[in-house]
């Protein structure tokens, strides 16, 4: 690299005292020299909000405390709204409270995006973490899936929105991504309105609709499962399919807006409309079609 652009890394967190400090301090274990940390607090109500700001009294010229108006929670989407807002550096990363970074992420990821002007954001494998608890029975739990995309290869759009919408491909997990801020700022950041379930797939087809993307093999982050976690939530408070039905439709709403007449998104996104709203309809003709796929194949 012929300089260091500066990292901006945004860690947003509410009531995260168990997770928090470990997050920050995979921050400070980057080998990569040029960056800063906003920690952005949703209106905390347990030790965090102390835990964060002893951090930035400690390291004021890397770290920065951040909070809404009055303290208050308006959700992860604001969140990093806000984040993004005070952030100085060229590149911005994310990182929730309950996640961890590898020590080389930063330096990896920058050097991709120097050498890849061409792209916008660049992110990749993520390791599903269980083995944080010490427990004996987490630990062979971990793994890192497949991205279902080609790797170590710039991807032009909108095919990675194409694929995410019809889950051919996984999402990113948002701790493995590095953005151009000027991207970040030129599709309008996270939507608000998506203050949990789906606020990174809303900034996924923001960015993915309209920017070259670099997909990288290579995993540089830990996603920590756990019971709290808000998919994990939604999915038992049924608000799962709701809510993809709620991002499903901004996503119609969005694409009109743009005028795009790309008709296999469009067709991808009408069908994954139905089978949110109808998902156990879904199920049985998935499992309809896998017994007809395996009779074909038996005579074959």
């Amino acid at each position: 690299m012929k300089h260091n652009p500066r990292v901006s890394a945004v860690i947003i967190f509410w009531n995260a005292e168990e997770f928090l400090a470990e997050a920050v301090e995979s921050v400070f274990a980057q080998t990569y020299p040029d960056w800063e940390l906003l920690l952005v607090d949703d209106g905390s109500t347990d030790a965090s909000t102390a835990i964060a700001r002893a951090y930035a009294n400690r390291y004021p010229d890397q770290v920065r405390y951040l909070q809404h108006d009055h303290h208050a929670n308006r959700g992860r989407s604001a969140s990093r709204n806000l984040g993004i807002r005070y952030a100085r550096g060229e590149y911005i990363a994310f990182l929730d409270a309950d996640d961890v970074w590898l020590p080389d992420k930063l330096s990896q990821q920058v050097a991709l995006l120097e050498s890849q002007p061409g792209a916008t954001m660049v992110y990749g494998r993520t390791q599903r973490w269980y083995s944080w608890t010490g427990r004996a029975e987490d630990a062979l739990k971990d793994y890192t899936p497949p991205l279902g995309v080609p790797t170590d290869t710039l991807v032009p759009p909108p095919t990675l929105l194409r694929l995410f919408v019809r889950r051919q491909a996984p999402t990113p997990c948002t701790c493995s991504l590095l953005v151009r801020r000027s991207a970040i700022l030129r599709v309008g950041g996270f939507e608000d309105a998506f203050p949990g379930m789906y606020d990174d797939q809303v900034f996924y087809a923001k960015i993915c609709l309209h920017e070259p993307v670099y997909v990288s093999e290579t995993c540089l982050d830990r996603y920590r499962r756990h019971a709290d976690s808000c998919r994990a939530i939604a999915r038992q408070n049924g608000q799962y399919y709701p809510a993809r039905v709620a991002f499903l439709t901004w996503l119609a709403d969005y694409l009109l807006a743009c005028d795009v007449d790309d008709a296999d998104l469009w067709k991808a996104v009408r069908s994954e409309t139905w089978r949110a709203r109808h998902p156990s309809i879904a199920a049985r003709v998935d499992r309809f079609a896998n017994l007809a796929n395996r009779a074909l194949r038996k005579q074959s």
